[in-house]
């Protein structure tokens, strides 16, 4: 078989340009019997191949096997991919709005972003996407299934997906919708005590989180702080730095450490203005990944909060963007991050101080549901009067939005209780 002129050049200049000595002439060796091999085999495929198929098409597809064969993570980024990964961290994108990866051949759902089309489809931490229009994820890369997902504004994509526990698949139709980067919600638990959900970790969550933070303080002290992880499927790792560097005074948050251990890199945790010293409790599930376990692993080794809920998803690993000439980019996995304690919960996840599984809360009956349909009150008239009093009642709507909220979610009611009696249980201790 020929070996083609491209890799001949390559070659030549090669043996013009260095001269190994005797312990890298045998690598050097091994490195040009793998390149003839590839070669020939390029050459081969171009050639014979049932249909007609170019050679750069070729050279693309062995660059995507060989990253995706490295790790769930690691993928080719075409220059449309690249450009969906630079626009997922900063402004609006267009989709569905989950994050997926790829386990034991599985297309799964780590978690659903929340107020989103996916979120409010039903779609749930932990399915395992069967389908995507039709078509088995079983042979598709983790890339491409993102690339058939995501879509135009106002256009449909049907997933099949089993949901955990179930025995039978579903499909479930989603509207794409532009997914906002909006991370930060925050609202008052009661009196000083603040409820915090972060939904993933973008450019601006940490400076959404402070600005949540001084608002809080306008209206008086912060006595305890609920800091809401489920569901997070994580993101840029500055931000998770940032985010806990909010909430702890000193020492190491996590350090990242590749195949060089000489090359380890320590994030510090440094003053600053909006640091919160009140007690805290960390709600964490199955759907916290990645930043979230970063966070979580950093305060629970600092003991400066509680970790409340189900163990997390075990995402530990840390991948660079790489860009190339042509606008394609790689996303490759060059590090795993620890807490401060040296802990790698890659595949092991985060367990929490006191597992608490959510309670699903009961469903309506038919009857409540026909009341509440049903029911008509003087607000609900059209052109009705309003009350003089329209702050108070604003307040008693948020207060009453507060209950139902703790009604029907097990764990931040545990979580609420637990913060509340942090001091007393320190002294205790």
């Amino acid at each position: 078989m020929r070996i083609s002129t491209w890799l001949i050049t390559f070659l030549l200049l090669f043996t013009l340009t260095i001269a190994p000595g005797p312990s890298a002439a045998g690598k050097d060796g091994a490195h040009f019997d793998a390149l003839k091999r590839f070669s020939q085999v390029l050459d081969m495929v171009e050639g014979y191949y049932v249909k007609p198929i170019t050679k750069q098409e070729l050279i693309e597809d062995s660059i995507k096997g060989m990253l995706e064969q490295l790790d769930p993570h690691s993928a080719y980024l075409s220059p449309d991919d690249f450009k969906d990964v630079q626009e997922s961290t900063s402004g609006k994108f267009d989709g569905i709005g989950i994050e997926i990866s790829m386990e034991n051949g599985r297309l799964i759902c780590v978690s659903p972003i929340e107020d989103t089309p996916a979120y409010k489809a039903g779609m749930q931490a932990g399915d395992i996407i069967l389908e995507i229009d039709g078509e088995s994820t079983q042979d598709l890369s983790l890339m491409d299934a993102v690339k058939k997902i995501r879509g135009p504004k106002g256009s449909t994509v049907v997933l099949t997906v089993l949901h955990e526990g179930s025995q039978v698949p579903m499909e479930i139709a989603i509207v794409r919708g532009t997914v906002p980067v909006l991370t930060v919600k925050s609202r008052v638990l009661e009196d000083g005590f603040m409820y915090v959900r972060l939904t993933g970790f973008k450019e601006n969550t940490t400076d959404e989180l402070r600005t949540a933070i001084r608002d809080f303080k306008k209206h008086g002290k912060i006595k305890g702080v609920v800091l809401d992880l489920r569901n997070n499927p994580g993101g840029l790792l500055g931000q998770a730095v940032s985010v806990t560097d909010t909430f702890i005074e000193e020492g190491l948050i996590v350090y990242i450490q590749g195949k060089d251990e000489a090359k380890r890199k320590d994030f510090l945790a440094g003053k600053n203005k909006d640091e919160v010293t009140a007690p805290m409790v960390v709600l964490i599930n199955s759907g916290s990944a990645s930043a979230s376990e970063i966070v979580a692993g950093a305060l629970q080794d600092h003991n400066r909060a509680l970790l409340v809920g189900e163990r997390s998803f075990g995402k530990g690993s840390v991948q660079t963007v790489i860009p190339l000439s042509d606008g394609a980019g790689i996303k490759l996995t060059t590090a795993l991050y620890y807490t401060p304690n040296g802990r790698s919960i890659q595949a092991t996840g985060i367990q929490p101080d006191l597992e608490i599984p959510f309670v699903q809360p009961a469903k309506d009956t038919e009857v409540d549901e026909m009341r509440r349909r049903f029911t008509v009150r003087e607000k609900d008239l059209g052109g009705h009067l309003e009350n003089v009093n329209g702050d108070k009642v604003k307040s008693k709507r948020k207060d009453q939005d507060v209950k139902d909220m703790l009604a029907r979610d097990n764990q931040l009611r545990i979580a609420l209780e637990l913060v509340r009696n942090l001091p007393r249980l320190n002294k205790i201790k």
